[in-house]
């Protein structure tokens, strides 16, 4: 590493429509640890998912996002990158406004199928994970905090938005970049050489590549993510969240590596502080 790094993963409830990310969160830090000698600090307990509303699924997630953001507190305060397996979107709720607090010039960089730009009243599904950027960004109380601008978001890979989201994403010019020849291009362009803090939820990938909870065409390949990666590198890197990541195609199938996506990944994860 360019730069010290601390590694986080998540092991709570949030949201969970199913039990596969939580071990697919702790498969990824098995990983970096097999790579790095790093053990990372796990934060939380496994439950087995309960798939209910917002409301249900954030009251019980709360112990533990309170727990994680006070470790993300310790780790931006020393100046360090944060690495982290966060298992489902909606723990961003907790993460991203340690990031506003202690790196307030950051851009969020938010890799998805989805924006995750829903209020509460706006969510077509009540779906904790809908609602997981939307929350930082002020649009809604969650009682973990805001912080951020919608002028320091960058979408990357979302195509499936729902009308609220269109609508703020078109009012507010913010920068939604979606695969394509010129990606790393405008990518770089949107970031504007200001610091970058990733989301990265598998589901932005083209379906097939990675076990996760949606599967929506036209996503982004490995070689894609890796590009994007390399731009990102060359910025002040903050740290990276990897999300929805599930160790298995079913529930009773064999476990996956998610060596792949590591190594798509790899530029951002060998970055450090400038």
């Amino acid at each position: 590493m360019a730069g010290k790094a601390e590694y986080t993963v998540f092991q709570g409830r949030a949201g969970d429509h199913n039990d596969l990310a939580m071990p697919g969160a702790k498969a990824i830090g098995e990983e970096l640890q097999r790579r790095t000698g790093i053990s990372p600090t796990v934060i939380g307990t496994p439950e087995p998912a309960t798939n209910g509303g917002w409301r249900e699924e954030l009251d019980a997630a709360l112990p533990s996002l309170k727990k994680l953001q006070s470790r993300f507190e310790d780790v931006l305060a020393a100046g360090a990158v944060s690495i982290a397996a966060t298992s489902r979107c909606a723990v961003s709720l907790a993460t991203l406004p340690a990031v506003a607090k202690h790196r307030p010039a950051t851009c969020i960089v938010w890799f998805d199928a989805h924006g995750d730009l829903n209020p509460p009243e706006a969510s077509p599904t009540g779906y904790l994970g809908g609602l997981a950027l939307a929350g930082p960004l002020g649009l809604w109380t969650s009682g973990l905090g805001a912080g951020l601008g919608l002028d320091q978001v960058v979408l990357v890979g979302q195509r499936d938005l729902d009308p609220y989201e269109l609508d703020l994403i078109a009012t507010h010019g913010i920068p939604h970049i979606k695969p394509g020849a010129d990606l790393a291009t405008d990518l770089r362009t949107a970031i504007a050489g200001r610091p970058v803090y990733v989301h990265f939820d598998c589901d932005v990938l083209e379906p097939g590549i990675v076990p996760t909870d949606y599967h929506c065409e036209g996503g982004l390949s490995l070689e894609d993510v890796r590009a994007c990666c390399e731009v990102i590198a060359e910025q002040d890197f903050v740290g990276i969240e990897i999300a929805e990541f599930q160790n298995a195609w079913d529930a009773d199938g064999p476990p996956v590596s998610p060596g792949a996506l590591l190594d798509a990944l790899q530029p951002v994860l060998a970055a450090g502080p400038r």
